[in-house]
């Protein structure tokens, strides 16, 4: 299938093929004719229309141009022929049209003052240039001109009048002072478009003697000052009345009052003005009001809306700026002044009209003899262009007829050209604000085709992405176009490739099996051409690994990892960006194959890091963001307002915070006069907060400092604000902790927790110490002391109920009323011992001790408790040892009965009870003796078995070391053990008490026996003890014994059942370690006598056990 080249459709354009969309109109622009063929000429290069030339340097005009054969020149100057070789100061370059003028030797730049046209000609017709306008820059000196001083009244308007010279092109400008700086602007004093200075109102600040306006003049680099302009703003109620009295209003600037007024115009004046402006440049308007307070400026339009993206507010929206403006910009457009006490508004009427511009300009015409064509020149303006042709330069309707060319309009058609119809034609559109001059050849050719493209040029392509294979052409006719891939490859089809005018075969999505060799053919009437083109498509780059958001703390480490997976034919670069431009050339930046490490991050390393991956074909790239954060920087520019007696208002300025939003305020403060250089917390703020109500104490001197905390921790503290010592003033507050207790008899200590410095509010800190007894009706007894923690109130009765107080006063006055608390007077001694005590022994282990409570007078102080003395009566054996072992029990309040456990069975006691206070004890009752009942004995103190013969065993034992009573008789139970440790029939022996000693006769010999041996009183039997003992075997069975002794099996055996016992004994001292029980332990547990079982805690019936040994020549 054959194709002929013709534009792409639009289905195969998108948006997001901009550029190459622009690539391919460029191409498509203008069918180029090769140099080596006849062509008409065409300028290339030509000086601007208005052309502003510095008067300093040579004036250079350009006029370049091709064609074949090449153009000659000529210029015309102001519309008649410039003959360039009568002037020798102007020469014109070798194979070109440009001029230059040497006016740097000699000659003036207003010599050469004019319109210049340039003309290219070779034998196929003559091109021009525009009309050039040779104008000099000019920079005039201000005028010379005495400036009076201006003197004008606080509040009044004022304009500073600029009027600089005209120069060209017009200068800029502004204001300074005598040292260059700019005068400062806003929205009261603003410079206005014609250079003029405004001042809605003016300020006693700004008089001054160096008003300046200046002018630069860009072209020439000069700047032009005007004189300094003095002003004098003074206040009508500063002046004397001798000056007012002299002075009229007529000698000062205006007459208008400083009182307060609503806005007025300065510019534009009126209600209305006129603006026209050309279409494609900047509207700007302007309008500047006077007023006190000083206006706001607004802007709408009229019946529509500002353009977005083109709209721009200047000067402190005094002015309005739209650029690009178009027609559709006409229109009403309002400002509006406004202040408190009024508004006025101005209406600017915008027209847009337009210099000529091109609808459709004429391009060049190649055609082969007796084809058609046409020349189209279409523009539009405002007013609408007249639209005139030229040919070879020259008015067409001069010009010599061609029966091939008909003129419609903007249009030229041709019909059946030949080669005399070539020639260069002219289309000129104008209007009173401009005009378009566009040249376009007709080049009758006829050339087979071309193809310009170099053979077997090889593209490479990344995959999915378009493909433009180029295939230049020049051919006329016009060649048509066709593309086949591979060898026998079948004409391309349109549904697939794009096929574009220029020759240029597109693939829109190039994949893998897009590579290989494509030909482009060229064919018309006159021939053919053809070239090879190869394709290679390439896998795109993609970063695999994208460098990820990171937020580090400074001073730390942080890593960005970059990953990159390329087509393995092609090298990238990787490269890393930090805010799009280079990374900082630091040694703590390190890059390597996939990272980039920032080492020491500092505050100016947070931003955005880019990784660029970069082959021939592609490049990629992946993006992320450094926060560098840390504790907030500290506060600063602390001050102190609002200062009252009892508040103070702080207000700081917060430090940066560091990318970590600050969530509070810690506010301290040093009390420079209680306590320097200590640092107390006074309170917190959120942390949008920079201002805090502080409570104050008096007589302090305070100094505040803020600490700004963030999720990272708290900032150093800020600098100190300055000191404020607040006024003294009576105490807020009385001592704390304020108590009464004598320490003797006759005596009241009244001790208290005094105030601190900071608590005194004031100096002569005192305290007013006042007591009187509860009871009675005595009045207060008050004493002044110093700065001390307690007083003594001597001669008082022994412990009596005192009410206290204690009040702190300073020089400014007392605190309030303080609390009355209650004390008591020194105790002495109790007077009177307990009555009517008597024991109840309970069992042979415990007994309770009742008494009756001494009367409260008696007690002389704060009742403790009773304590009760007892102990056990000596026996004749230690008699006459002198200690004495005595046993205390107390028992705390008032309690009137108490057991006394832990008692010896069997035994004589005495007790005596007497009742304590925080003096000490009372003389003791009389003493109390009771007698314990028999207990059980302990088991008996040893046995031991001797004398063993074959058939009874001698058990001998000491009577039990506590027999706790009366013995009884003792019994013995025991049985045999067979060789396999069963036990057999228990035998129950009863033996007198008066025996130490006992036989056991008819036993069998040979025989292992197990003893149980105990005590016996009234009270029952008591521990036992346990023994065991072998009776002795005859001599046959012991020779039969060591005849078996001897034998090697035996002894084997014997072994192996050591080893036995051995392991089964070290099983048993783990389980022992383990806390397990003996059988035995767990025996004596399950039969322990009930009396000697631990009583469980009552109400405070056991006292607090305490033992003593006393020193005592009493016998018992």
């Amino acid at each position: 299938m054959q194709l002929k080249i013709m534009m792409p459709k639009k289905k195969h354009l998108s948006a997001g093929r901009a550029p190459l969309i622009l690539f391919l109109c460029q191409m498509i622009s203008a069918l180029e004719v090769p140099l080596d063929l006849v062509q008409p000429p065409t300028i290339t290069q030509q000086s601007p229309k208005d052309y502003i030339i510095d008067p300093r340097e040579n004036i250079v005009i350009q006029c370049e141009a091709k064609g074949k054969p090449p153009p000659s020149f000529s210029w015309t100057r102001n519309g008649t022929h410039f003959d360039i070789d009568k002037d020798p100061l102007v020469t014109m370059k070798s194979g070109s049209g440009t001029l230059t003028v040497n006016i740097m030797s000699e000659g003036k730049a207003e010599t050469y003052e004019g319109v210049y046209q340039c003309t290219a000609r070779n034998e196929r017709g003559a091109a021009i240039s525009n009309n050039i306008v040779i104008r000099p820059s000019r920079s005039p000196l201000w005028t010379k001109e005495k400036l009076e001083r201006i003197t004008l009244r606080n509040g009044q308007s004022l304009v500073l009048p600029c009027r600089p010279p005209v120069g060209l092109p017009p200068p800029i400008i502004f204001w300074m002072d005598n040292s260059f700086q700019r005068l400062p602007q806003s929205e009261r004093v603003s410079q206005g478009l014609n250079g003029d200075l405004y001042f809605s109102n003016v300020l006693p600040e700004d008089t001054r003697e160096d008003y300046i306006c200046y002018a630069r003049f860009n072209h020439t680099q000069t700047i032009q000052q005007k004189q300094p302009i003095s002003v004098k703003v003074i206040s009508v109620d500063e002046l004397n009345d001798t000056i007012a009295a002299n002075l009229s209003d007529t000698e000062f600037y205006g007459a208008k009052s400083h009182r307060e007024r609503p806005p007025t115009f300065l510019t534009p004046e009126g209600n209305a003005s006129r603006k026209e402006e050309l279409r494609g440049n900047v509207l700007s308007l302007e309008c500047i009001a006077e007023g006190l307070p000083t206006p706001i400026i607004y802007w709408i339009k009229e019946d529509g809306t500002l353009p977005i993206n083109r709209t721009f507010y200047r000067n402190f929206k005094k002015t309005l700026q739209i650029v690009q403006v178009t027609e559709a910009d006409s229109g009403n457009y309002q400002c509006i002044a406004k202040n408190a006490l009024g508004a006025i508004h101005h209406i600017i009427s915008v027209t847009v009209k337009a210099a000529p511009y091109w609808i459709i300009a004429p391009q060049n015409l190649v055609l082969s003899p007796g084809e058609d064509g046409t020349l189209i020149c279409r523009a539009n303006g405002n007013p609408k262009p007249r639209i005139s042709w030229l040919l070879n330069g020259v008015l067409i309707e001069i010009a010599p007829d061609d029966p091939s060319r008909k003129i419609d309009g903007d249009t030229i058609i041709f019909s059946n050209v030949q080669e005399r119809s070539s020639a260069v034609y002219q289309c000129n559109a104008s209007n009173e604000y401009g005009y378009l001059l566009a040249n376009a050849f007709v080049n009758v050719l006829a050339e087979p085709p071309r193809i310009f493209t170099s053979a077997d040029t090889l593209y490479q392509v990344i995959a999915n992405r378009p493909a433009l294979l180029d295939c230049a052409f020049f051919g006329s006719p016009l060649p048509t176009i066709e593309w086949f891939k591979g060898a026998k490859g079948s004409a391309l089809r349109e549904d697939i490739y794009v096929l574009h005018e220029n020759g240029t075969l597109e693939i829109p999505v190039a994949q893998k099996d897009s590579t290989g060799t494509y030909t482009c053919v060229a064919r018309n009437k006159l021939g053919m051409a053809k070239n090879d083109i190869h394709l290679e498509i390439k896998d795109p780059t993609r970063i695999i690994k994208q460098p990820e958001y990171a937020v580090v703390q400074r001073g730390s480490t942080v890593s960005f990892e970059c990953i990159v997976k390329h087509d393995h034919t092609l090298i990238p670069t990787v490269t890393w960006l930090k805010d799009h431009g280079e990374l900082p050339s630091d040694g703590r930046f390190t890059v390597d194959k996939d990272h980039l490490v920032v080492a020491d991050v500092s505050d100016d390393d947070g931003g955005t890091y880019t990784c660029v991956a970069n082959t021939t074909l592609d490049s990629v790239s992946a993006s992320a963001v450094l926060s560098v954060v840390d504790v907030p920087n500290p506060p600063f520019d602390l001050e102190l307002t609002d200062q009252l007696d009892r508040s103070v208002q702080l207000s700081w300025t917060p430090g940066d915070d560091n990318n970590s939003p600050i969530t509070k305020f810690i506010i301290e403060y040093e009390d420079a006069m209680h306590e320097p250089g200590l640092w107390h917390h006074q309170t917190e703020v959120p942390g949008a907060q920079t201002t805090a109500q502080l409570k104050l104490s008096p007589y302090v001197n305070y100094s505040f400092r803020v600490m700004a905390v963030n999720s990272l921790g708290r900032s150093l503290p800020s600098e100190a604000s300055e000191q404020y010592l607040t006024k003294a003033a009576e105490p807020d507050k009385n001592p704390t902790a304020v108590e009464g207790l004598g320490s003797e008899p006759d005596n009241l200590v009244i001790t208290w927790k005094p105030l601190n410095g900071f608590e005194s509010n004031g100096p002569g800190l005192q305290y007013k110490v006042s007591w009187r007894q509860k009871d009675g009706d005595d009045e207060w007894t008050s004493m002044v002391v110093a700065d001390v923690s307690k007083y003594i109130v001597s001669g008082t009765p022994t412990f009596v109920p005192y009410l206290i107080k204690v009040q702190a006063l300073n020089d400014a006055g007392f605190a309030p009323e303080p609390a009355v608390v209650l004390g008591h007077s020194g105790e002495d001694l109790p007077m009177v011992a307990p009555g009517n005590v008597h024991v109840n022994v309970v069992n042979s282990t415990l007994a309770e001790v009742h008494w009756d409570p001494v009367p409260l007078k008696s007690i002389r102080g704060h009742l403790q408790g009773y304590r009760i003395y007892y102990w056990k009566a000596q026996s004749s054996s230690t008699r006459n040892r002198r200690h004495i072992e005595k046993k205390i029990l107390t028992f705390q309040g008032s309690k009137t009965h108490g057991m006394l456990p832990g008692l010896e069975p069997f035994s004589h006691y005495t007790l005596n009870v007497r009742v304590v206070n925080g003096k000490g004890e009372g003389p003791a009752s009389p003493d109390r003796v009771f007698n314990t009942p028999e207990g059980v004995p302990s088991a008996p103190s040893s046995l031991k078995i001797v004398n063993p013969t074959l058939d009874s065993l001698t058990l001998e034992w000491e009577p039990p070391s506590h027999p706790n009573g009366i013995l009884t008789e003792y019994t013995l139970k025991y049985q045999p053990i067979n060789s396999t440790h069963e036990l057999g029939p228990l035998v129950d022996l009863k033996i007198p008490a008066n025996k130490t000693r006992w036989t056991l006769k008819n036993l069998s010999f040979s025989t292992r026996y197990k003893f149980y041996f105990y005590a016996q009183t009234v009270a029952g039997s008591g521990s036992q003890i346990t023994e065991e003992a072998i009776t002795t075997m005859d001599e046959a069975m012991a020779s039969r014994q060591v005849d078996i002794a001897t034998q090697g099996w035996f002894i084997g055996l014997m072994c192996a059942v050591a080893l036995l016992i051995l392991i089964l004994l070290i099983v048993c001292f783990i389980r022992r370690n383990k806390g397990g029980k003996y059988p035995v332990k767990e025996k004596e547990d399950a039969h322990a006598d009930p009396e000697i079982q631990p009583m469980k805690e009552d109400d405070g019936t056991f006292g607090e056990y305490r033992l003593f040994s006393f020193v005592s020549s009493a016998s018992f």
